[in-house]
């Protein structure tokens, strides 16, 4: 007792045996299975230093036969903690092990793989008999028995080996739990407030339910440790409010198939609301729910089962029945507590501290396993019982052939399926089943009874929903019984899929198969099963699929469904949503709400924005209302810290909600900053000043309160902010129960899409820190370049490396996955160096690997079962060039790993061969810039100049229109020759130059209009002689087309008929000439071509001005236009109006603008002349409108519509008086509740630069070195 108690003696024990790498096979005793030779080579070793191992002795191990049967059973003497295995092969031989596996027992029974990676692991073994193999295990093991298997070995030779076990001993007290004893741990103190835990425990168990340790608080906190059907929940509950808005209950679950027995390890790591909760070395970290940091606990602790005292509310939760060992509580070893018996333990009956060895023989199938064991022969009665466990739907469980036909017993579709042959007289086929979803993993018992003339059928015991059928004959039984397959080659060979998977407590005639005697070769026989061990594995715990992804799974893999989660690919690890709106930009999507994912594989969920894609920058904006901010804070920090810069505006509504106290007292409402720091100044305050404006100027309306919120008026408020979080005083708001408080934040962000650097050197490269490796990797970049080979990237570790290179047209995609080198390689059809911009994408998961180029050339490859540990890379990783190899010359840019954006502009400036930015984005992203934009160069980007379209917008796709009223006009003139050069280099805020007047021989006129008015101009090019051309609708809404160039009589007129044009509907037209021919585009109408008689001139001279909606001019006019069709005016919408490279309605709407243009009249910006049809296409036979549209009827009876029109008007009076009166009382209510409201609404605008401060209330300081007590006029509180 003094021994272990001492604390010295604690530390140099453990000194001693942290390192933990004694030889443990210098003295131990070997037994080896099957028969050895005569003279049977036994294992000789030899002291050795661990560290370095060149010879293991003489000898060695070798077998008689040398198949997949041997195996070399190590017996430690006691169990003991094994680190590391050396082998070598038989000593000056050609005898060695290329490949084996280990099974570990305590009982040399129920033996267990070791794992590794999620799966049996295969270890690699040696090439010769001379050379040391050492392998490190990735996870101690923890037992007496070592059986070495081997799986591969020399081709020359047979199966030879020396071994090597190294580790430490270890001991702990163990405790048995017959499913009524609980250990009762009293705390120190009747209540404990306790902030940190750490509990740590090893069970072992053959149930799949049981409690192990619980307990809670009279104040409703608990913590409860149990096993659910094999799986191991984990609930914490740090406390919740009586009134239920905070909830802090917290359940996790972790691992499955823990009833095998086997020893499972648990670690609880508490402190505040951070756990980790670990799990045989699989930890799972969470947050607890509510806002509590302490577990309050009463009394007690209970391990194994419930205290008595909470039993009648438990529920019927089952106390736990198996062993533990090395129980601490909180640094308190309660096992050894137990044994020195200062731990309450009545309830036990009988309290040992060893654990009982279980008498269950499982039976390990694989795919090509079958079990074959004797029973009676011609005997009338079938009974055969067994329980199995498996993640297949389908498989053979039992064949037993008949004396006049045949049984068989399968898993089908995740149930229990019986087939019967009798073949006496006729075939007759019978079939029952029963039971579902029997593929979970879980022990399931069948039992097939088959007498006289009925069958019976029961699974999981349910004796009452057995199923029973009739036998029309007698059966006699065969004698035989095959289970998990039926490889014998006969006529009833059969046809279902073989079992994989476990069984155990096979019954054959009503007696327990003697297994035991099987694997001795007394009984019965076998092929490729694996005795006395159940070595299933559920390869979805833990779960690889990503972000919510389900998983499902068969014995030899698992697959995620991805539905809903936002992600794709074989493990949902692949965002399906762009990084920021900025993305959405360059792929030329217009403004709109998108889903962006900011952290792209991270594990931040998705969220939608709105993105505005209009000026210079791309804004996001979340939209966000509640008390606490509905958008997680992770969102909000995601998307302001990848951010240029960012903005806020806040506004609220309350009533009956105080945000202040008093000046010296604690404010009731706060609102949290970006460091987490709490604020409450509000609407043109300040930090520490604790009131609104109107308490700093002592105009508040109610002089007891501070601010305006407080009292029942209106107000607005102007303010700058950071807000994460909105929190109110609950203690308070609950007295108040009509209170009201709204808010809705609004957040703008600008990012930065194209951090990118040019590579001019071959040698030239770029480092930054070895990224972290996970178990899923994946890059993205995008690469421009006029080289043909080059490096992109590479990260080196001691076994692992990823690396990434283009060759010629093709980009290769390399990397190590246990040991194993795998490479991708995507080749392009088209080449890579043509100075253009391609995207590369490369993933790595624990299923396959995918390399994909420029989103439609890829390579997908399953990757090894094997080595899927997280990466570990020594060196750092390099961008643009490697050791040794050719480095990339040209441009590389948005390099993202695990969706981790890195800074190649930051990391190359000072970098010598490297300069951050590209140039050249337009010979990739020009088809971006629509309708006749000019694609422009930028550092980082690109841009498009609209100036010479009629069109606006970042890629000129907006429309640009406006709404005519009853005599409104738009005239754009066209300089003298003689004063243009002064106004040339002049632009407008549109970039539209101003022309001087010319001489046309082609021109190009192209608007939209919609109108219900007719007749009247739609356009009317005037010049400095008697040319002109004029667009018109005539009385009858046709359209019109009038030339007038010289040389003839009358203006050359050309009349649309179509249909009528003056419907409210939008319609375009394009007018294009050159010399004579004319060229018409009408709609979706063909194309038509008209020509200008011969004497007619095609010289437009002198083009003085453009007219919109309406003629007024001095001079020469057509008297045509002006008597039928300028009187009164257009009235409607004209859009995207477009004279070659002038848009007179563009620079008319643009304000600021240096333009000749004037407006006479009303003129309200608006696309309605733009919009899309609402009217499908209309052959003209068919069309109303059409003039010659025989037989045309229009569709509007008049004769009808006046008889039934005394009623109708009838009704339409009633609604409107109905409506009137309705509309009345909503405004009584409205005005009504709202003389109680007040709103508010803050306008922040904090920028990255105050990050400099020490916190958000000094930045406001700093920014403001006059800042006192007072407000300016920007941040007035205004009554309303």
């Amino acid at each position: 007792k003094t021994f272990i108690d001492n604390f010295e003696w604690k530390k140099r024990l453990w000194k001693f045996f942290s390192s933990c790498k004694f030889n443990l096979t210098k003295y131990t005793h070997t037994t080896q299975y099957p028969t050895l030779s005569p003279f049977p080579f036994l294992p000789s070793f030899t002291p050795s230093t661990p560290t370095t191992p060149t010879k293991l002795g003489a000898g060695g191990w070798s077998p008689l036969d040398t198949d997949r049967y041997q195996w070399l059973q190590v017996d430690l003497g006691s169990r003991k903690q094994v680190v590391a295995i050396v082998t070598q092969g038989r000593y000056s031989s050609s005898d060695w092990t290329s490949k084996y596996r280990l099974l570990y027992s305590d009982t040399q029974k129920n033996w267990r793989p070791y794992l590794q990676d999620g799966n049996i692991w295969t270890f690699d073994g040696n090439v010769n008999s001379e050379g040391v193999v050492r392998h490190e295990l990735q996870h101690a093991i923890l037992a007496r028995y070592i059986r070495f298997i081997p799986v591969d070995w020399s081709k020359d030779g047979r199966i030879g080996v020396r071994l090597e076990l190294y580790g430490c001993s270890y001991w702990a007290d163990v405790i048995s739990f017959d499913g009524h004893g609980v250990i009762s741990y009293r705390l120190r103190s009747k209540k404990m407030k306790i902030v940190k835990d750490v509990i740590f425990l090893k069970f072992r168990t053959t149930t799949g339910d049981g409690v192990l340790l619980h307990g809670e608080g009279q104040q409703g906190d608990y913590i409860s440790l149990e096993l659910r059907r094999a799986r191991l929940q984990l609930s914490i509950n740090l406390g919740s409010n009586q009134y239920g808005s905070i909830q802090g209950h917290t359940s996790v679950t972790s691992g499955s198939l823990l009833d095998d027995d086997h020893w499972h390890s648990v670690v609880i790591e508490r402190y505040r609301r951070n756990v980790n909760f670990t799990l045989d070395h699989h930890t799972q970290q969470f947050r607890t729910n509510g806002e509590f940091d302490h577990l309050d606990l009463d009394y007690e602790i209970s391990f194994g089962g419930l205290p008595v005292s909470v039993k009648p509310s438990s529920g019927g939760r089952e106390n736990f029945v198996g062993c533990m060992e090395g129980i601490t509580y909180n640094g308190d070893n309660i096992t050894n507590l137990v044994r020195r018996k200062k731990v309450d333990t009545s309830s036990f009956r009988n309290l040992t501290f060893s654990c009982a060895e279980s008498n269950s023989f499982s039976v390990f199938f694989n795919s090509t396993s079958f079990l074959r064991l004797p029973g009676q022969s011609d005997s009338d009665t079938l009974s055969v019982s067994l329980s199995f466990r498996t993640w297949n739907p389908n498989g053979l469980l039992l064949f037993t052939a008949l004396a006049d036909g045949w049984v068989e017993v399968a898993l089908t579709e995740g149930k229990i399926t019986v087939y019967m042959n009798v073949t006496q007289k006729k075939n007759t086929r019978i079939d029952i089943s029963s039971g579902s979803g029997l593929n979970d993993g879980q022990w399931h018992s069948v039992h097939l009874n088959a007498l006289e003339n009925y069958a019976m059928l029961t699974v999981d015991g349910d004796e009452a929903s057995t199923v029973r059928t009739a036998i029309p004959i007698q059966i006699q039984t065969g004698g035989t019984y095959y289970f998990g397959g039926y490889f014998l080659h006969t006529n009833t060979r059969s046809l279902q899929r073989s079992f994989q998977g476990c069984m155990q407590m096979i019954h054959v005639d009503d007696h327990l198969a003697d297994l035991r005697a099987l694997e001795q070769g007394l009984i019965g026989t076998f092929e490729n099963v694996s005795l006395d061990m159940c070595a299933i594995v559920d390869r979805c715990v833990p779960n690889h699929c990503e972000h919510g992804g389900r998983c499902s799974q068969t014995w030899d893999t698992f697959s995620c469904n991805c539905t809903g989660t936002g992600y794709t690919g074989a493990t949902c690890h692949t965002s399906m949503y762009q990084q920021s709106c900025e993305e959405y930009k360059h792929q030329g999507k217009s403004s709109g709400s998108y889903w962006i994912d900011p952290d792209s594989s991270g594990s931040l969920a998705p969220f939608r924005v709105n993105c505005d894609m209009t000026g210079e920058g791309v804004c996001v904006c979340v939209c966000v209302r509640a008390f606490v901010l509905a958008c997680v804070r992770v969102q909000v920090l995601s998307v302001t810290s990848s951010a240029e810069y960012c903005e806020q505006y806040v506004a609220y509504a309350c009533r009956m909600s105080r945000l202040l106290n008093t000046p010296d007292g604690v404010a009731f409402t706060w609102w949290v900053g970006r460091a987490n720091e709490r604020h409450s100044y509000w609407g043109g305050s300040g930090p520490g000043i604790q009131k609104c404006s109107c308490g700093i100027e002592h105009n508040c309306t109610d002089p007891r309160h501070f601010c305006n919120c407080d009292a029942d008026l209106r107000f607005v408020y102007s303010h700058r902010l950071i807000v994460l979080t909105f929190t109110t005083d609950d203690n308070y708001y609950h007295d108040y129960i009509n209170c009201i408080l709204s808010i809705h934040v609004l957040l703008f962000c600008e990012g930065n899409y194209w951090n990118a650097a040019s590579f001019s050197s071959p040698a030239s490269y770029l480092h930054f820190p070895s990224f972290r490796g996970e178990t899923s990797t994946d890059i993205s970049f995008y690469f421009k370049t006029s080289s043909t080979h080059g490096v992109f990237l590479e990260n080196l570790g001691t076994t692992d490396f990823l690396h990434i290179e283009l060759r010629g047209s093709v980009v290769s995609f390399s990397f190590n996955v246990g040991g194993e080198r795998m490479e991708l390689s995507v080749h392009s059809p088209v080449p890579l160096n043509d100075d253009q911009w391609h995207r590369v994408e490369a993933e790595k998961n624990i299923k396959e690997a995918v390399l994909q180029l420029n989103g439609q050339y890829r390579e997908v490859r399953p990757t090894p079962p094997q080595g899927h540990t997280k990466l570990e890379f020594y060196s750092e990783l390099y961008v643009g060039a490697s050791s040794g190899q050719r480095g990339f010359l040209g441009c590389m840019r948005a390099l993202k790993i695990n969706g981790m954006t890195f800074d190649l502009e930051g990391r190359a400036k000072g970098t010598q061969g490297v300069n951050p930015g590209c140039q050249g984005h337009c010979s990739s992203y020009a088809m971006h810039c629509r309708n006749g934009g000019k694609c422009l160069e930028k550092y980082n980007g690109y841009s498009c100049d609209c100036s010479l379209t009629a069109y606006d917008g970042p890629f000129c796709t907006d429309d640009v229109g406006g709404y005519f009223e009853t005599g409104t006009l738009v005239r754009y003139d066209f300089l003298p020759e003689a004063g243009a050069f002064a106004l040339r280099e002049e632009k407008s805020l549109s970039g539209v130059g101003v022309p001087s007047e010319a001489n046309l021989t082609q021109e190009e006129l192209v608007f939209s209009f919609s109108t219900s008015s007719a007749p009247s101009i739609l356009v009317y090019i005037s010049s400095r002689t008697q040319d002109y051309l004029a667009v018109v609708l005539r009385h009858n809404g046709t359209l019109q087309i009038r030339y007038s160039l010289g040389g003839l009589a009358e203006p050359y007129t050309i009349d649309v008929d179509h249909r009528n044009m003056a419907n409210g509907q939008p319609h375009s037209i394009n007018i294009t000439r050159n010399l004579r021919e004319i060229r018409i585009q009408l709609d979706h109408y063909p194309v038509s071509t008209y020509t200008l008689p011969e004497d007619s001139d095609t010289q437009f001279n002198l083009v003085k001005s453009i007219f919109l909606g309406k003629v007024f001019e001095t001079g020469q006019i057509d008297p045509i236009l002006i008597e039928r069709y300028n009187t009164p005016g257009f009235v409607g919408c004209l859009s995207r109006v477009q004279l070659n490279s002038v848009a007179p309605l563009k620079a008319a709407l643009r304000s600021g603008l240096a333009a000749p243009i004037s407006t006479h009249g009303i003129l309200v910006p608006s696309n309605c002349g733009a919009s899309p049809l609402t009217i499908s296409p209309m052959a003209s036979a068919s069309d109303p409108w059409h003039i010659e549209a025989a037989g045309a009827v229009f569709p509007f009876n008049e004769d009808k519509a006046s008889e039934d029109g005394v009623d109708r008007n009838s009704a339409i009076i009633g609604g409107i008086i109905s409506m009137v009166i309705f509309t009345v009382l909503c405004i009584m209510v409205f005005v009504i509740r709202h003389m109680f409201r007040h709103k508010g609404s803050y306008h922040t605008n904090e920028a990255k630069g105050a990050e400099s401060a020490d916190c958000a209330d000094a930045a406001i300081i700093v920014n403001d070195p006059a800042f006192t007590e007072t407000i300016d006029e920007s941040k007035k509180e205004w009554f309303i």
